[in-house]
């Protein structure tokens, strides 16, 4: 806590960096720190110097090729990722795309990522008993009737198809026999279905006479879905590193289903799905979303590229008001400049069809006065001019000759 003493220091101090420009947010998180801590005079001041330091360099001159820097920022480091994918330790099959192929992924604006998953937050009645969280996940995950089975197979004495349930993933799943029962009748309407009690079989007589029917029937009665969320595949309950808290995280991603189930924090629950995050919250939630999973990739991997870049690069991608990936289907495609546009990909596709339109080059950027040899003319943000009113000079001057 501040002594009484130190609290004008503080106060003067904070007055000053205002003054100095320094914004609102910094100076918030500033002032909550010192008056926190109990700092003497000395390191009050140095304090408060570092933090103007720090914010007068985090600045960028006018004329810096912040797009130039950023890309070389985010590209070198690319260079030394990995092209592996992680795998969740003791759940198979449940991996996630990491690396350069995802950072790929985020840039080019995949419409169907490789590995979409969700992390599911849960509300105060569901995220601190595993039974409470568990009657959530079983509202979300998919469960097929393959997954209830140890076989499904083929009776051809018969002409059958048997189910051999397990009855331990039945109670954990919530399922009963009539749900099964319920499912395959819808998927095929005129099935005499029995079940054996000392067998734990359920018996299907689809009435079918050959065997390629009867095995068509069997792999599709295996993709049944009894209960569960489309889309998402299979799910997991872990509890959040030094927490008390349980999440939910699953292989697929259905985010506005999700959503719907009880149990779920609406506020917190999140996709890596870049599209599906914009079409249910917006452009600012997906420009967000491209910030933190580029964040987390190059984390994983090790790699310190500043924020900004990365600031820089989400601004590119959705400031059209959707996002557009940075190639020639987007970003690149779109340049006003034909010789720009030629230099990115498909050059003679590109120069053909801007003779045919009857496109003018200007030679106003970097790239299309490269090709033809001449200077760049502008660089980055620097195509700042400054035009002098003379009139407002002169009265200015006359005005400070007045006051002397």
């Amino acid at each position: 806590m501040a002594k009484p003493e130190t609290k004008n220091i503080i106060e003067k101090s904070l007055k000053d960096l205002e003054f100095l420009g320094v914004p609102s947010l910094i100076i918030k998180d500033l002032e909550s720190l010192l008056e926190k801590e109990d700092f003497n005079e000395e390191q009050i001041h140095f304090l408060v110097d570092h933090v103007y330091t720090s914010y007068e360099r985090s600045k960028v001159f006018p004329g810096e090729p912040v797009g130039t820097v950023a890309a070389q920022s985010i590209g070198e480091p690319g260079t030394q990722m990995t092209l592996r994918t992680f795998h969740y330790a003791g759940v198979a099959e449940f991996s996630v795309t990491s690396g350069l192929p995802r950072l790929i992924e985020i840039v080019d604006a995949r419409r169907n990522p490789s590995t979409p998953l969700m992390t599911i937050f849960l509300d105060e009645e569901h995220k601190y008993e595993r039974d409470n969280a568990k009657e959530v996940n079983q509202q979300i995950e998919q469960i097929r009737v393959e997954t209830l089975c140890t076989d499904i197979e083929i009776d051809l004495a018969e002409n059958t198809v048997v189910l051999n349930l397990i009855p331990e993933m039945l109670l954990d799943k919530d399922v009963t026999i009539d749900d099964i029962i319920d499912k395959i009748k819808k998927y095929k309407k005129k099935t005499d279905i029995k079940y054996d009690e000392e067998e734990n079989q359920l018996i299907i007589d689809p009435d079918f006479d050959t065997i390629d029917k009867l095995q068509k029937f069997q792999e599709r009665v295996k993709k049944i879905i009894i209960k569960g969320i489309k889309g998402i595949k299979r799910s997991r309950i872990y509890k959040r590193k030094n927490s008390s808290e349980f999440q939910i995280q699953t292989e697929g991603s259905n985010f506005a289903e999700v959503l719907m189930i009880d149990g779920v924090n609406k506020y917190k629950t999140y996709s890596n799905h870049i599209h599906e995050i914009e079409e249910n919250l917006g452009i600012e939630a997906a420009r967000a979303l491209i910030i933190k999973e580029a964040e987390k990739v190059l984390a994983d991997q090790g790699l310190g590229v500043d924020k900004r870049h990365l600031l820089c690069m989400a601004d590119l991608m959705c400031t059209t008001g959707s996002i557009n990936q940075i190639g020639r289907h987007g970003i690149s495609g779109i340049k006003e400049s034909v010789l720009a546009r030629a230099a990115f990909e498909v050059t003679i596709t590109q120069l053909i069809a801007a003779a045919i339109a009857g496109e003018e080059e200007l030679l106003l950027g970097i790239p299309e006065n490269v090709i033809i040899g001449q200077l760049v003319p502008i660089i980055g943000t620097g195509a700042v001019d400054v035009i002098l009113d003379n009139s407002a000079y002169k009265e200015r001057v006359d005005d400070l000759e007045e006051s002397k």
